[in-house]
């Protein structure tokens, strides 16, 4: 009688955030089919652009980057190129230090995108004036006529922060196709959709413009690993709108193997773990002050990640029949779901020769990413348990001195 009741309990309380969580994402997906941008009219006004560009061990896609933002059609005079050199060879910084852009080259312990960029704001020039900052990923690449509609795309939104849209400039295999379904995904729900319904978009960690004043203060608070979900914190907690270009092009370079697709998918939930406990204490503060924008996004954060959503719904699909039949039609119904919102996310482009061999690889990378989750989960809790015994161990011999 015990084994059933903990069953109903635990099966009840799963389904209801999967289920909760599917909604969300059907609801959104849905609405970015009715998400137009407005024609962009040219602006009136040339910003002065500062381009940011932290560099990890990325010798072998660092200069691309660099090149396709020399090539510019935007006047070179109104945009300069801060590429933050971290842990790279001589010879990339050698061919860096002899193009036009300023070149950094800090040594951290432990490095982080965030560390980069505040490094980057701290040894910019003090007399230099600059209207906006775009940060690139090193792997990312730009069209000649970017910056220009950029530019546009600033002045026209009239806030302090905007996203541009992600493409994959690679899809050589079928991780990368898989990963590259995954981002159009998620740019439908939580930018395209969300706009749609007058919400802030997500940030994406790059392809993103910023009011430099803004930027330049706020970086500085950045105490993470997830530099973007802080900023993106700050920005609605400050009642910013986030707005969503999905005209504006950048092409990224997607991950090609399985396990650094589960290494980065690992990254990003102890990323959102730590946003919502961050962040947690303001949902009431935001709901009161009809800061909706920000309630949304501390939900948001509660919700299981897309991945790890595919994987609890299979297993539990899988394995209820086994255990008890009609447990698991509710978990059909929502997989199915869950797979028409996918559907209605992923553009017809994504959709090639190569579908439907990718699309049988999908569970399993969702159940790699479950089970790569619950490993850091587990690492996580035991540092934390260490810590707080080391806090305790010291409060004790305190208190006996």
């Amino acid at each position: 009688m015990k084994f059933w009741w903990i069953l109903y309990v635990f099966d009840g309380l799963l389904f209801l955030a999967s289920a909760v969580t599917v909604l969300y994402i059907l609801f959104f997906a849905t609405a970015a089919k009715f998400h137009r941008h407005a024609e962009v009219p040219r602006a009136k006004r040339q910003n002065r652009f500062i381009v940011l560009i932290p560099a990890y061990k990325k010798d072998d896609v660092v200069l691309q980057t660099v090149n396709s933002v020399l090539g510019q059609s935007y006047p070179q005079r109104l945009f300069d190129i801060v590429v933050v050199s971290d842990h790279q060879q001589e010879m990339t910084n050698m061919r860096l230090a002899q193009l036009p852009v300023t070149l950094l080259t800090p040594d951290f312990d432990e490095s982080s995108k965030a560390k980069s960029m505040q490094f980057a704001i701290l040894n910019l020039p003090q007399f230099k004036i600059y209207d906006a900052i775009l940060i690139l990923d090193a792997d990312n690449l730009i069209e000649p006529e970017f910056l220009e509609q950029a530019n546009d795309a600033f002045e026209s939104a009239g806030t302090k922060a905007i996203q541009m849209h992600r493409l994959s400039r690679n899809r050589d295999t079928a991780v990368s196709r898989l990963d590259s379904v995954f981002e159009e995904i998620n740019n439908a729900v939580f930018r395209s959709g969300h706009n749609a319904m007058g919400l802030s978009a997500a940030l994406n960690g790059s392809g993103m413009i910023y009011d430099y004043e803004w930027f330049k203060e706020h970086i500085m608070r950045v105490r993470t690993a997830g530099e973007d979900k802080e900023l993106e914190a700050m920005l609605l907690h400050e009642g910013i709108f986030i707005d969503y270009f999905s005209d504006l092009h950048i092409y990224d370079e997607k991950t090609r193997h399985v396990k650094t697709f589960n290494l980065q998918r690992g990254r990003w939930v102890a990323t959102q773990l730590h946003a919502l406990v961050s962040n947690m204490r303001y949902l009431p503060w935001s709901l009161l002050n009809n800061h909706y924008d920000f309630a949304d996004k501390i939900f948001q954060w509660m919700f299981p990640p897309r991945t790890i959503l595919m994987g609890i719904i299979m297993v539990m699909s899988i394995a209820l029949p086994f255990i008890y039949f009609t447990l698991a039609i509710k978990w059909w119904v929502i997989g199915a779901l869950l797979m028409f919102a996918y559907s209605l996310a992923t553009p017809d482009y994504l959709v090639d020769k190569h579908w439907d061999r990718d699309f049988l690889l999908a569970p399993i990378l969702s159940l790699l990413a479950l089970f790569n989750i619950l490993r850091v989960a587990v690492i996580e809790a035991n540092s934390r348990l260490g810590l707080v015994k080391h806090i305790t161990r010291r409060i004790i011999s305190t208190v006996r001195s």
